[in-house]
């Protein structure tokens, strides 16, 4: 064993133990924080890879600006733990199978000569002129334009459902008619009440 594969089964297993952790801890702070670690490790394994561009961007991208984010979220609400663990049970048989059938494809994947060690060798050394943003851009609206414009599409798609599920109207919301509030005559702001004085004994 290399030097460089050792590297890459140590982010490996980092990777793998975050991921891990992710979905078993109970405390959403502690799950954001291991998915934290969990995009460092694939990072480092772009790095590996000599896709620089691609580590940099999934540092400054979702940990930098979307885990940040969604860590301010987690602390400023008061979610309640209890009533997320109460559907656990109903959807872990589901979960399961899922969780099954994706180490069943995995393992018949890998254990094919498609990914062995002498299939898969060490990247080669790179021009000094070689740029992955240029690479990149290149293979993505050339070969995989379509591809490309098809996931566009459908991200397009699930954050229009994600607003009009957000902005549904629902009973135990609460929320202010500002139109409503305008259109309301002085009267009905103040009402004055007459009351007769009281003597001092």
């Amino acid at each position: 064993m290399t030097f460089l594969q050792g590297v890459f089964y140590f982010f490996a297993t980092v990777l793998v133990f975050a991921a891990a952790m992710v979905i078993t801890v109970r405390n959403p702070v502690k799950a954001a924080l291991f998915l934290v670690l969990a995009f460092v490790s694939a990072a480092c394994l772009w790095v590996l890879l000599q896709a620089e561009f691609l580590a940099i961007v999934l540092v400054l991208v979702y940990i930098g600006a979307v885990m940040v984010l969604f860590l301010f979220v987690v602390m400023m609400l008061d979610i309640n733990l209890v009533r997320l663990r109460e559907g656990f049970g109903e959807y872990l048989p589901i979960g399961g199978l899922v969780a099954v059938l994706l180490v069943l494809e995995m393992v018949i994947v890998l254990s094919t000569d498609q990914f062995g060690l002498e299939q898969m060798p060490d990247p080669g050394a790179l021009p000094a002129d070689h740029s992955n943003t240029r690479a990149l851009g290149r293979l993505l609206y050339t070969v995989y334009a379509y591809p490309f414009e098809i996931a566009a599409g459908i991200l397009l798609v699930a954050i229009v459902a994600a607003i009009a599920l957000t902005l549904r109207r629902r009973k135990d919301s609460k929320y202010q008619d500002p139109s409503w509030q305008i259109n309301i005559e002085p009267r009905e702001r103040v009402r004055v009440v007459k009351m007769p004085s009281e003597k001092k004994s």
